[in-house]
């Protein structure tokens, strides 16, 4: 019978490949403590399945920060607490929900394709704290843990660089906090915590929602503690000057308002407004160059990221939702287009599991995007570097 050249490559293809799957080393990825040793007289080892094992975010390695004096250079933490919301409650399971979502991130060794970078397998070291203790029976006491959990895992010194002046207060460096809501209350106690380390910051913030209302339009502010809801935070956060005026930006807007004094309520608290509908006129890129003109790339800036920026097709599982927003592929793009901006720390709210699909639409959402998050910080490296430009700048200048 005659066989045909193809036929004879096709063959000769699969001998090698056959051979070179002989050589190939298993996908260790970067966490050495999922892999152990395999059975008996294998040989080998076997990495623990991404379906199996405690939950942390992105299988990172859990340690009890608030208890310890652990060191690292970016920290996951929790905030669960949801008893600020004006809709939909649940967003106290958002951290695990996040959590459990965030299995499969480095299931093929963690690394950005986008970006060219690896978040879990890079200079910085990147733990999992778990969740800041939170009452849910008294609102200002909530709060207070969280700003005070916050603040302490933030006032340490970080595993890199700790002798290197930074843009923190006292010229320090300080490690990076990626927090997960909770709803978005949590947002002003972070601040705070944010502004004892480091004075006012610019805010990215991506939302439906302004959340500058005045609080006797928002809620009508029965008591002081009751005008501290997820609509009002920022609001509270200018009074307090935590913000740095004329340099914080909202995008993803498209909620309806109590009238155009809306608008000029949150000038007043120092916001520029990308409306969701713009993306159809200008695209990510357009959106991405107005968010990087208002906050520049030198100032320390704080990231907060409202799970209802994405459409509810995309992400059900959140305390208010609106129709009309973003898809999950339009916000990663936009949030890796802030690549070189100073990322001090970041949170994601509102993520309320329990009305999520069975397939955990919300939940992975929010860990992919908090994912791009993560590389930014570890590419842009140390905090201190953030110094060390600014020196090359003044020289050139």
């Amino acid at each position: 019978m005659r066989v045909s050249g193809v036929v004879l490559g096709l063959a000769a293809t699969v001998i090698a490949h056959g051979d070179h799957d002989h050589d190939q080393e298993p996908l260790a990825g970067p966490l050495e403590g999922l892999w152990y040793n395999s059975l008996p007289g294998d040989g080998g080892t076997q990495a623990d399945s991404v379906f199996s094992g405690i939950s942390t975010f992105g299988r990172l390695k859990y340690h009890p920060c608030l208890t310890s004096d652990v060191k690292y250079d970016i920290a996951f933490i929790g905030a669960p607490f949801d008893t600020g919301t004006s809709y939909r409650p649940g967003a106290r399971f958002g951290p695990s929900g996040i959590r459990q979502g965030s299995r499969r991130l480095n299931l093929y060794g963690g690394y950005n394709v986008p970006l060219e970078a690896n978040p879990f397998n890079s200079w910085a070291k990147v733990i999992d704290c778990g969740d800041i203790p939170v009452t849910s029976y008294d609102n200002a006491y909530a709060l207070q843990q969280i700003e005070e959990g916050h603040n302490l895992l933030l006032s340490r010194p970080p595993f890199t660089d700790a002798s290197k002046p930074g843009p923190a207060k006292k010229g320090k460096t300080l490690p990076r906090l990626i927090t997960l809501g909770g709803d978005h209350t949590i947002t002003l106690p972070l601040l705070r915590s944010i502004n004892r380390a480091y004075g006012p910051v610019s805010v990215i913030h991506f939302d439906s929602h302004l959340d500058t209302w005045k609080p006797k339009v928002f809620g009508g502010s029965p008591s002081h503690q009751a005008s501290i809801n997820h609509g009002t935070y920022f609001f509270h956060a200018s009074q307090e000057g935590l913000l740095a005026n004329d340099s914080n930006i909202h995008a993803g807007i498209r909620t309806t308002l109590s009238g155009p004094s809306d608008y000029e309520n949150d000038g007043y608290c120092g916001f520029e407004i990308v409306e969701a509908r713009e993306i159809d006129k200008i695209g990510t890129d357009g959106i991405i160059k107005k968010i990087r003109d208002r906050v520049g790339t030198e100032k320390p800036v704080y990231l907060s990221i409202d799970i209802d920026t994405l459409d509810p097709a995309f992400a059900p599982a959140t305390g208010t939702p609106e129709t009309g927003g973003w898809s999950t592929r339009e916000l990663r793009t936009i949030v890796r287009g802030l690549e070189g901006i100073n990322l001090i720390a970041a949170d994601i709210v509102e993520v309320a599991p329990a009305y999520d699909t069975n397939a955990e639409l919300t939940t992975m959402a929010a860990a992919d995007t908090l994912y791009e998050v993560m590389t930014l910080m570890v590419k842009k490296g140390p905090l201190s570097k953030m110094v060390e430009e600014e020196e090359v700048l003044e020289l050139k200048a």
